[in-house]
């Protein structure tokens, strides 16, 4: 195990170049492993969530009465002050909390969980609200895309020379070399507020960010446009062309000029692109039939047991494991619930073992596969002062295979229809992880809702590297390691 020397001395820089900013780090007090999605409780209704290190920042302006309390399911509630935190080198630790299940056994009838999921079921609608609210956001991506697979290559052409066609296919090779060698990683970071009213949404963003690396992200529509762009050099550029894939017909005219004389596309992100992404991430935490909870307390498809059960902030919680018990199920994981309500303050899930999600695979009739192999995510639930459960942290993860091999023909609009064939095959995999820290959830009437308006497009900067100075005075999610040392430079 490493010791936290360095971390210390780190964090204490870190505190000095930011005074008003704290970053600490909170790990368990018996194993010194980080603890991921730690409540930090600044002032009351306010706060932070570690991130998935057990790293948190928070503003120092933030703190009522200097002093922070820290909250974890599985752990003993913690208040500690700043200047304690300071002598402890910026390194919290939490002592795990005690298995309270026996003790309830001895003194009580046992628990029936399927009673306990009953009575949660009875009180979604009671417990969460999901309409008018106004929900103040961070919001951060982390996209990756693994090439296994890229082969492109003209196979034939009716004009195309031998030493051009070498040529051109040397620098395809050379293109899909690069691509798959490649370190394909982008975050993209925003926030601003939400609003929802009878399910009409507007989106208002103050500040975005894109940290990536000096290629930008590659999609497999790039990588078919640049390939496509290489083969039209090496034809007639006086000419235009058909674009067919087997039996369909893409374009009509196509050209390198058209391509030329395209206009570089802004930095800047189309507020409904923006507003479809942080909805589908804050569905996930709702009581409608889009979210995880719906899906996963269905007592006909999940089998539940009652694992443990233990005090946190003066509650009896209750933690339950399901797993799939129809084919029809696809995910196993825990549900933290609370005696007192029958809340679920804390909800884990992914996909079962064997278990998958959509697939497609139409690989002998169009050179098409996609199959989603990743459905991971977190949700954790606060008790606000109207004693309804909101979301305070929600994580989605999404990845899926995909497989595309496909023969794209040039036909020269000219009376001599010269043909040119070239093959693409691309395999790989994508990973999309999400995650919405919220600040504040607040009520929203009619009229505050309608007097506000919504931008198209929002400016976002474009970043090489992490810098904690873009978002100071934010609360936002503590970086991780990996995006504190990504370097897009190199």
């Amino acid at each position: 195990m490493k010791t936290y020397f360095t971390l210390g001395v780190f964090l204490l820089l870190s505190s000095f170049i930011n005074a008003q900013e704290l970053t600490a780090k909170i790990v368990d007090s018996k194993t010194n492993e980080f603890i991921p999605f730690v409540a930090v409780q600044t002032a009351e209704f306010k706060g932070v969530i570690s991130n998935e290190e057990g790293e948190f920042i928070i503003d120092l302006e933030d703190v009522d009465a200097n002093t922070i309390e820290l909250s974890c399911l599985g752990y003993q509630s913690l208040t500690i002050t700043i200047s304690d935190l300071k002598s402890n080198n910026y390194i919290i630790q939490l002592e795990p909390a005690i298995n309270e299940l026996n003790a309830i056994y001895l003194t009580n009838s046992k628990p029936n969980v399927d009673s306990i999921i009953s009575r949660v079921n009875r009180n979604l609608i009671k417990n969460y609200k999901s309409d008018a609210l106004s929900y103040n956001f961070f919001y951060r991506e982390t996209a990756y895309t693994n090439f296994e697979d890229l082969d492109l290559e003209i196979k034939k052409s009716s004009k195309v020379k031998k030493r051009q066609l070498e040529e051109a296919n040397d620098k395809l090779t050379k293109m899909g070399n690069g691509i798959k060698n490649g370190d394909f990683v982008y975050f993209t970071d925003y926030s601003g507020t939400l609003n929802i009213m009878d399910d009409s949404l507007k989106l208002n963003v103050d500040k975005a960010t894109k940290i990536v690396n000096s290629n930008e992200n590659v999609s497999l529509e790039e990588i078919q446009k640049n390939a496509r762009l290489t083969v039209l050099k090496y034809l007639d550029t006086t000419m235009t062309y058909k674009l067919k894939t087997g039996l369909f017909k893409i374009e009509d005219s196509l050209s390198l000029n058209d391509d030329d004389k395209k206009e570089k596309t802004l930095n800047e992100f189309k507020i409904k692109d923006l507003k479809e992404g942080t909805i589908s991430v804050l569905d996930k935490s709702r009581t409608g039939t889009s979210g995880m909870l719906k899906e996963v307390l269905n007592q006909d498809d999940y089998e539940y047991t009652l694992d443990n059960a233990s005090m946190v902030n003066g509650e009896m919680v209750y933690l339950i494991t399901f797993k799939p018990n129809r084919s029809s199920a696809n995910f196993a994981g825990s549900l933290y619930v609370s005696e007192d309500t029958y809340g679920v303050l804390k909800l884990d899930y992914s996909y079962a073992k064997g278990k998958q999600g959509h697939k497609l695979n139409l690989k002998l009739l169009f050179g098409v596969k996609f199959i989603e192999n990743i459905n991971t995510g977190t949700i954790i639930y606060t008790m606000n002062d109207q004693n309804l459960y909101e979301p305070r942290y929600i994580k989605s993860e999404f990845g899926q295979y995909f497989y595309l091999n496909r023969s794209l023909k040039f036909i020269e609009n000219s009376s001599d229809k010269n043909k040119t064939t070239f093959d693409c095959k691309i395999a790989g995999n994508t990973i999309s992880r999400k995650e919405l820290l919220f600040s504040s959830i607040t009520n929203l009437d009619r009229t505050e809702f309608d007097a506000l308006n919504e931008k198209e497009a929002i400016a976002y900067d474009v970043l090489r590297k992490y810098d904690a100075s873009n978002w100071s005075g934010k609360q936002t999610l503590a970086p991780s390691a990996e995006l504190k040392t990504f370097d897009g430079e190199e």
